[in-house]
């Protein structure tokens, strides 16, 4: 009779490289994962798994399994999901991963409103930047990840943009010399330069853009977050590049404006991520139906 289990822990192995990391998304111990790896290798006669330095790799005889296998998973994941819908009632937890911003100027109300529509539902905010987000959403960690794009990865399922991001340019009033005027892009660069760090989605598209147009600009001042390079825009310290999304208290109260530039720049999106292959639940379903009505 075919046990479960032991093909559940071979899968969750395989997927995760490494005896440890199962264990932990098993919730059961390293001895009890690896001697589940060893008796399915025992009742299948074939070896299963090599270690490497890397971690825990697949043999000949555990690749020509591990589709049916994942196959078969998903089948009884589908089956449990068909059940859950059945019952038509929205319960659970959704797990979210985003930016700090994002979560801050475009998730919070959503969140709100869903959370109002269906009060039985609880929330898991994990906040990280858009790569490691994306991480975090293959290793299971969270359910649905909202990404700054571009971003290309094969191994997640990418949904529609639900927002468009709107890049621009914006000072304080030390730079008032530039309202209402249209600066020729190559011409930022002779003012101080405010430019969030170089491991984000929002830089390297800065910079793709840049580039295509052999336009290099060196930023004063690297941030870690749009707030805080908003502070320092307000300041003075500088022009910062930020979408107009972000800042539009700022601008409506008049402590920053926009630095209109010629060309202006490219409108980025912000997309929902879900995991490759993998059956999403009725309250996810329902969380991502609700947040797309209106898109």
């Amino acid at each position: 009779m075919v046990n479960l289990e032991l093909y559940k822990v071979f899968y969750t192995v395989a997927r995760c490289g490494s005896l440890t990391k199962a264990a932990q998304e098993l919730y059961i111990s390293q001895p009890a994962v690896s001697q589940s790896v060893k008796q399915l290798e025992s009742r299948l006669g074939v070896p299963l798994f090599t270690r490497t330095h890397r971690g825990m790799e697949l043999t000949v005889g555990g690749k020509l399994i591990f589709k049916n296998v994942s196959d078969a998973l998903c089948l009884l994941e589908n089956a449990e999901s068909g059940i859950t819908e059945l019952s038509s009632a929205a319960v659970g937890t959704v797990r979210i991963g985003a930016t700090d911003s994002i979560f801050h100027h475009l998730l919070a109300d959503k969140i709100a409103e869903f959370g109002e529509a269906y009060p039985s539902v609880g929330f898991e905010l994990i906040s990280s930047t858009s790569p490691d987000t994306l991480g975090k959403l293959k290793e299971g960690r969270c359910d649905v990840a909202f990404v700054n794009l571009p971003v290309e990865d094969g191994e997640v399922r990418f949904l529609e943009p639900v927002w468009h991001l709107n890049d621009i340019f914006v000072a304080g009033n030390k730079y008032s010399q530039l309202k209402n005027k249209t600066v020729p892009l190559e011409n930022i660069r002779e003012f101080p330069l405010l430019l969030i760090e170089k491991n984000t989605v929002a830089r390297r598209a800065l910079s793709a853009f840049l580039n295509s147009l052999a336009i290099e600009l060196a930023p004063d001042v690297e941030v870690s977050n749009w707030d805080f390079m908003l502070k320092l825009a307000v300041k003075g310290m500088g022009i910062g590049c930020v979408p107009r999304e972000y800042c539009t208290e700022q601008l409506a109260k008049g402590e920053l404006f926009e630095v209109k530039t010629s060309p202006a720049l490219p409108v980025r999106g912000v997309g929902i991520a879900l995991p490759k292959n993998v059956p999403s639940p009725y309250i996810l379903k329902q969380f991502i139906s609700f947040f797309r009505k209106d898109i």
